[in-house]
Formats: C-alpha cells, sequence, structure tokens
C-alpha cells in the first residue's frame, strides 16, 4: 500500500532517512527507469526494482534511496501517483520495521467505493484526517472492487476517518469506513455469529454410490431442505462430499449432532457447520504460516542428492566424504530400522560447491558402490 505527504503540524516521522517505497509499477519498469524519473528530485543513492528470488520476475514494486530527507519528503508531496510507463505509481517511506503494519494500529478499512474513486482520489479524500502511511483501492483487471485501506500513522486519526467518512455518500454511493480487521479476526467473527444461526451443512466420507436423492432421503428426516448436493468431478464421479441446506437453524443443528460420527456403509460420516469462505481461507492461511515456520526451521543450503550408497556409510562418513568441497550445514543418511536405505542428502552452502561436489563425486567409488549424485533445489524435503 502506499502513500504519504507531511502532517499539518510538520511532525513527520523519518521511517528511513531518504528512501521510499515505490508502488504499482509496471513490469516493464527498470532500474535506470526508476533512475531517470527521480533523479530531478535530488541527488540518488540507489533505485531498486524488487524481483522474485527464483524466476527474477518483477514484484511491482521497488525503492528510490536519496541522497537528502529533503529530496526524498519533496519527491513524495509533489510526484506521487506520476506516471511511469503510462501507469500511476504509489509511493510512501520506506519502512524497514514493519511492526506498525503488522500491528493493524491506525488502519481502516472501505468499502462501496464508486469505481470512479482511485487511489489519488482517496488520498486526498482522507488527508485531512491525518498524516496517511499508505493507501490502496484494491482493482483487478476491470478496475476498482469497490474496496480500499488507508494507514494513518495514529490511532487518532484514524478514529477521526472513521467518525467523519463513515456513511457519507461519495458519488452517491454510500460508503462504510470502520477499523480494519485481520481476516483471523474476521473469520472469528463469522464464526460466532453463523454458530447460532447456520442453515447449510457440509457432509463427507460417503460412498460412491451416494446421490442427490439418496443424501436427500438422509437428512430431510430432520426437517425440510432447501437444496441438497453431491459434489462431482468433470466425469460426473461423486467426490465424496456434498451440502445440505435447511429451512431453519433447528433442523440443520440437529442433524449434525444426531449424523456426525455415524457409520455409513463401513465409513465414518463427518456432518458439520459449512464453513463460510472467510473461515476457510483463515485456515488455509493458518496451515501455510506452521509449513513456513517448519522449513524456516530446516537447515538452509542447497542439497545434493546421493543415490546407492553402501551400507557401512552414516551421517558421519557421508559429511567426511563430502566436506573438501564447502560448507556442509546437513548430511543426513536416510534410516529404516537402524540400516542405511542406500541414500541421503548433503547441504552446502553456495550453489558453487553443490555442483563442484555433483560434478567430482557423480559415479566415484565410495566403499563398495559407485555414487548417483545430483544437484536439488533449496529446501526441498525429504
Amino acid at each position: 500500500m502506499g502513500s504519504g505527504e507531511p502532517n499539518p503540524a510538520g511532525k513527520k516521522k523519518k521511517y528511513l532517512k531518504a528512501a521510499l517505497y515505490v508502488g504499482d509499477l509496471d513490469p516493464d519498469v527498470t532500474e535506470d527507469m526508476l533512475y531517470k524519473k527521480f533523479r530531478p528530485a535530488g541527488p540518488l543513492r540507489f533505485t531498486r526494482i524488487c524481483r522474485d528470488p527464483v524466476t527474477r520476475s518483477p514484484l511491482g514494486y521497488g525503492y528510490v534511496n536519496f541522497r537528502f530527507p529533503a529530496d526524498a519528503e519533496w519527491a513524495l508531496n509533489t510526484m506521487n501517483f506520476d506516471l511511469i510507463n503510462g501507469k500511476p505509481f504509489r509511493l510512501m517511506w520506506s519502512q524497514p520495521d514493519d511492526r506498525l503494519r503488522k500491528s493493524g494500529v491506525g488502519n481502516i478499512f472501505i468499502k462501496n467505493l464508486d469505481k470512479s474513486i482511485d487511489n489519488r482520489a482517496l488520498f486526498y479524500l482522507f488527508s485531512a484526517f491525518g498524516n496517511i502511511l499508505s493507501c490502496k483501492v484494491v482493482c483487478d483487471d476491470n478496475g476498482s472492487k469497490g474496496y480500499a485501506y488507508v494507514h494513518f500513522d495514529s490511532l487518532a486519526a484514524a478514529n477521526r476517518a472513521i467518525w467523519h467518512m463513515n456513511g457519507v455518500r461519495l458519488n452517491n454511493r454510500q460508503v462504510y469506513v470502520g477499523r480494519f480487521k485481520f481476516p483471523e479476526e474476521r473469520a472469528a467473527e463469522v464464526r460466532t455469529r453463523d454458530r447460532a444461526t447456520f442453515t447449510n451443512v457440509f457432509v463427507k466420507n460417503f460412498g460412491d454410490d451416494m446421490d442427490d436423492e439418496k443424501l436427500k432421503e438422509l437428512f430431510s428426516e430432520y426437517g425440510p431442505t432447501e437444496s441438497v448436493k453431491v459434489i462431482r468431478d468433470a466425469g460426473g464421479k461423486s467426490k465424496g462430499f456434498g451440502f445440505v441446506r435447511y429451512e431453519t437453524h433447528e433442523a440443520a443443528q440437529k442433524a449434525v449432532l444426531d449424523l456426525h460420527g455415524k457409520s455409513m456403509d463401513g465409513k465414518v460420516l463427518y456432518v458439520g457447520r459449512a464453513q463460510k469462505k472467510i473461515e476457510r481461507l483463515a485456515e488455509l492461511r493458518r496451515r501455510f504460516e506452521r509449513l513456513r515456520l517448519k522449513e524456516k526451521s530446516r537447515p538452509p543450503g542447497v542439497p545434493i542428492y546421493i543415490k546407492n550408497l553402501d551400507e557401512t556409510i552414516d551421517d558421519e562418513k557421508l559429511k567426511e566424504e563430502f566436506s573438501s568441497f564447502g560448507s556442509i550445514s546437513r548430511a543426513k543418511v536416510m534410516m529404516e530400522v537402524g540400516q542405511g536405505k542406500g541414500f541421503g542428502v548433503v547441504c552446502f552452502s553456495s550453489f558453487e560447491e553443490a555442483t563442484k561436489a555433483v560434478d567430482e563425486m557423480n559415479g566415484r567409488v565410495v566403499g563398495s558402490k559407485p555414487l548417483h549424485v545430483t544437484l536439488g533445489q533449496a529446501r526441498r524435503r525429504w
């Protein structure tokens, strides 16, 4: 998200002495183009386009580092929403410490916006209430999606914006302005509210012969249904789950209490409240975060994979055989019931070291067998 201007009282926070974040960049924008665009504002230390570490594709944002803070502030105040390659970019102070952003303090959410309101209009609409760190109208290929975020540098400014702007009509549309809530918080609110009112039931783990009529027959015992659907693949085969929507919450709740865990055709049914989309997304985020933390805890490095290991080779011997090629963060022989399975992994600190080990060790006889050594991908799981 991004834009910013000085506080009317002059109490500007310098997040990084003279560095600006540049967002919403066209994929074809280069460091040289950024340099030429911002050089008239003052002497620059460097410009940088951020790229994917694997594909090297641009990520749509970058940084401009000025030599003097005054020049950076001038650029922020006069060049925000200018064009590069025909596309307006957004500026904000670079914030290397992202604790403020992650805290959500001072962040507000706006919805039901008219499609004509863009980042520039949003910024000037809300800048009267305080210093804006960033603002963004969320868009897709068809333009504005009708909602946006504005992050102020203080909770007081955010509260002023909510007080004055919530319910106001902008371009004949009444907008909602409220405190930003993280997805997990919104999901928890939906979950709490829906538990007392839900009518849609999720069913899974039934046999392939289950169809809409059989599912309806099973669930209609608990009350009248509005719809019953077994989900099928492109070939018409049941995916083993479906949905039942009741007319009343009481019928849905009774079905869940009675049928969940019931055995049918040798399978145990799962019957529960159908989750809303926001709840499913929150659960996916939690799973992803757990996987990310687990992956982060793994030893870093570039792995090579070794097959056809002699039964006498253990972790220490494997590390000893490959240590001459560079720094090793991990050497592991895969074991089964106390005996080597004939393959293992060695992680080097650099790609060059790993490549050299592959070139020199592939085919070499260690113990009584010739090794098969290949280069892997960083952080691949075994």
